[in-house]
């Protein structure tokens, strides 16, 4: 009998006005969320690219959020 794990892991981007949107792992898959919206989007194949998927959503001029593990 083989096993399999799911990691879930939360990342929440912080911008100057306080929380901009998080980033939610599922398996080797990463979604966006924005504060300002409930659907997700993705699937995106690395953290890395999650977040400058988030980063952009955010608009032209937007700084680049600081993301912590939740």
């Amino acid at each position: 009998m083989s096993m399999s794990t799911t990691a879930h892991q939360t990342w929440v981007a912080l911008g100057p006005a306080g929380a901009a949107g998080s980033i939610h792992r599922h398996g080797d898959r990463f979604s966006v969320r924005l504060r300002s919206g409930s659907e997700e989007r993705g699937p995106f194949d690395s953290l890395e690219v999650a977040k400058q998927a988030l980063h952009a959503a955010l608009g032209p001029g937007a700084d680049r959020p600081e993301f912590r593990e939740h």
